[in-house]
């Protein structure tokens, strides 16, 4: 006889619950299928496990046995399971910076998948991940593919995640802090902060290309990693930066949308074909259902803007 985990899970709650119905709203079950379940087991291993009446349940003499033993069959088929995860190779994710696409990513697949171990990496750029990903120490990064200072090495694949519309960050208090939309060109008026880490590469090329399509000035060039030494720099100089306008802002700043054209940066996943596992590869599967779910391969409704490079390379997701 295969004695089923379940029901011993079951019955090992209905013992300690001693009432149909707590046990049930504890395992998130009706309380009839926890009644059937129990009767189910009880014909299988030919004996009776619970005296029942309208008050109360309690254990016959067998049932004691039967939960005494299953306690223990369940907290051995939980320990396995976990020294069983120990011994995975965890998977090992470049989300850059946080507060970014990746991050999010990276919490849904955590979400999606819990018995699975995570390394998470904050490289600041996809051209900083590159060695790694070649050298097998990596196994998924994401960025922009382009405008990395080489081409993308022929062992990595690729896999388009996301066209994000990129806003601007600013003190409440400025001027363009005014409009609900700032039109792109506005930003031609007002100086920029640009702030970059010296390894994302292509997040500065991203800026500089924007900033040359559409006549844009810097007011100042920083280094610095991650969305919250951004906000403290605009905060501290007061000049607009470009940023996501989703997210927690500090006081004293504000996001507004870029319009006419939005200005969009394309994410991608990027991966080693050649030491790709089956843990990545379900990664990648969870992250492209999730993009989907979310719309985020659609252009906007709207005029869009993209570096022509990225634009020349854009095709639909299948």
């Amino acid at each position: 006889m295969v004695l089923d985990l379940r029901q011993a899970r079951y019955a090992v709650t209905l013992a300690e619950e001693r009432h149909y119905g707590r046990a049930a709203a504890r395992l998130t079950i009706a309380q009839q299928t926890l009644s059937a379940q129990i009767t189910a087991l009880e014909k299988r291993l030919g004996v009776q496990l619970f005296h029942r009446d309208r008050r109360q349940v309690s254990l016959t003499p067998a049932g004691e046995v039967f939960t005494t033993r299953a306690r223990r069959l369940l907290s051995d088929a939980q320990q396995l399971i976990d020294d069983l995860a120990r011994t995975r190779t965890p998977l090992r994710i470049d989300v850059l910076t946080e507060g970014l696409t990746p991050s999010v990513l990276a919490q849904f697949l955590r979400a999606q998948t819990p018995c699975l171990p995570f390394e998470v990496v904050h490289s600041q750029g996809l051209a900083a991940a590159l060695p790694r990903l070649l050298s097998g120490d990596l196994d998924l990064s994401f960025g922009r593919i382009h405008g990395l200072g080489q081409e993308l090495p022929a062992p990595l694949a690729t896999m388009p995640v996301r066209l994000e519309p990129i806003g601007v960050i600013i003190p409440a208090e400025h001027p363009l802090a005014e409009h609900d939309e700032v039109p792109l060109a506005a930003l031609a008026d007002h100086p920029l902060l640009v702030h970059t880490a010296d390894e994302a590469a292509e997040w500065r090329d991203w800026i500089d290309q924007t900033m040359a399509a559409f006549a844009l000035r810097s007011a100042l060039r920083v280094r610095g990693h991650g969305r919250t030494a951004i906000h403290a720099t605009v905060q501290a100089r007061g000049h607009p930066a470009f940023g996501l306008t989703t997210g927690h802002l500090p006081d004293g700043l504000t996001a507004r949308p870029l319009t006419d054209p939005v200005p969009l940066y394309p994410w991608h996943a990027v991966w080693n074909a050649t030491t790709e596992t089956t843990t990545t590869h379900r990664a990648l599967e969870i992250i492209h259902t999730y993009a989907r779910a979310h719309h985020w391969h659609h252009l906007p409704d709207a005029p869009w803007w993209l570096p022509e490079t990225d634009r020349t390379a854009l095709s639909p997701p299948k």
